[in-house]
């Protein structure tokens, strides 16, 4: 039993799109192997809201049947090695468990009329070998805050961000971490030299919610705003032993630029944040440390802080989280204490809110995983999250949430 759990993480890791995961089914196809895997959770989370989170004439209680974190998928890949080249590829579809969103623009969400949608988050191939690295081309988990949502435990279950619906919910995106997300990219890791090793990468441009292009249009549709690619990358060591563990440093960079010259969010600035982060491990107590800076990474006065460049502006923006868990010994399970929390603060936005509140989101979670079988896991979590100075004014409320539900991995 005491195995079962890091089998389901390992599931998980492989829904995230980390390359060294344990296979579903696996099938040999002439030169190929081919791969497929996945998971289906679903959660019911009750969550009662208080403060300004409450909505004047509607019940202050949420009470829904979701995707937590891991949005549901199954995943598809091959692998192979030709010309002294090992060859990868990996298309993964990803999908939520409800019905849908109550608020869907066409009046609908209930039933098969819902808005649920199937994502292809992943479709990416790499090729290398272990005595130079690896190369990969294609959409995937992005290098920055990796580390952080893949370390974080709520993985297996459903953290902030509940009682909305959706195909996944928060975890502490937002709350303890920037969200990695997937991203197109040209990326390149290298090999392990004893426990040493590094990546970058080449990413898409993402445009900016509060820019807009020279013709006036509105965010997130002029191309002039996609011309300059962003930049990421992470240097770690790992070690095994009676106490294993992992530490990184990573960082991030993209300019946004409507291509008027204009300085700040009417015009063009630079995104930059670095993030730093360690675990280790020892006799079923694991601890996990994690830290993030920078300027323009999100700036969204809302839940869903820590969205990269969401918000459109340059705001000063940190965060980082604290875990401790302990594995039960021959029973496996898992019992975790969380505490992490995101600011941004909007002083150098240039939007008319200089001297506004700083947004805060923190939040503490207590889980509980159980291994049911190597495939099978049973989740409990309660949730107290507390936004501060919501849209930067003096605008607070609490969210507090407890979930219980399954995650299956095959």
């Amino acid at each position: 039993m005491k195995k079962q759990l890091s089998m389901a993480v390992a599931g998980a890791v492989l829904a995230l799109g980390a390359s060294a995961a344990n296979a579903g089914i696996t099938i040999p196809a002439g030169d190929w192997t081919i791969d497929i895997g996945g998971n289906v959770n679903a959660f019911y989370t009750h969550t009662k809201y208080s403060g300004d989170l409450k909505v004047a004439g509607i019940d202050d209680k949420a009470n829904v049947i979701q995707t937590g974190l891991l949005p549901s998928a199954i995943g598809i890949g091959g692998k192979t090695r030709q010309n002294d080249l090992d060859i990868a590829f990996q298309f993964t579809f990803f999908t939520g468990v409800d019905a849908g969103n109550a608020d869907a623009a066409d009046g609908t969400g209930n039933g098969g009329a819902g808005n649920n949608t199937l994502n292809i988050r992943q479709a990416y191939m790499t090729f290398g070998d272990k005595s130079w690295g690896s190369l990969k081309l294609g959409r995937d988990l992005g290098i920055f805050g990796g580390d952080a949502i893949l370390s974080d435990m709520t993985l297996l279950g459903v953290g902030v961000g509940a009682g909305g619906g959706g195909s996944s919910t928060l975890g502490r995106i937002g709350s303890g971490y920037m969200y990695a997300d997937w991203v197109g990219q040209i990326s390149y890791w290298s090999p392990n030299w004893d426990g040493f090793s590094f990546a970058v990468g080449l990413r898409e441009p993402w445009t900016n919610a509060g820019l807009t292009g020279t013709s006036g249009s509105v965010a997130n549709s002029n191309a002039d705003r996609r011309s300059d690619m962003g930049f990421e990358g992470k240097v770690q060591y790992e070690w095994a032993g009676d106490v294993g563990g992992k530490v990184w440093l990573g960082y991030i960079t993209q300019k946004h630029d409507d291509n008027t010259g204009a300085a700040g969010p009417s015009g063009s600035y630079r995104s930059d944040g670095f993030d730093i982060g360690a675990k280790v491990s020892i006799a079923g107590f694991g601890l996990v440390g994690y830290y993030y800076d920078g300027d323009g990474l999100s700036g969204d006065p809302d839940i869903l802080n820590g969205v990269l460049f969401r918000a459109g502006n340059e705001s000063d923006d940190n965060g980082g989280y604290i875990q401790g868990t302990y594995t039960i010994p021959d029973v496996g399970t898992k019992i975790g204490l969380s505490y992490g929390i995101s600011k941004s603060d909007p002083d150098n936005n240039g939007l008319g809110l200089n001297g506004g509140e700083e947004f805060e989101s923190k939040s503490w979670i207590v889980g509980v995983y159980h291994p049911l079988t190597k495939s099978l896991n049973l989740v409990a979590e309660y949730t107290h999250n507390k936004l501060e100075n919501v849209g930067y004014v003096d605008n607070d409320g609490k969210a507090k949430t407890l979930s219980l539900g399954a995650i299956m991995f095959f």
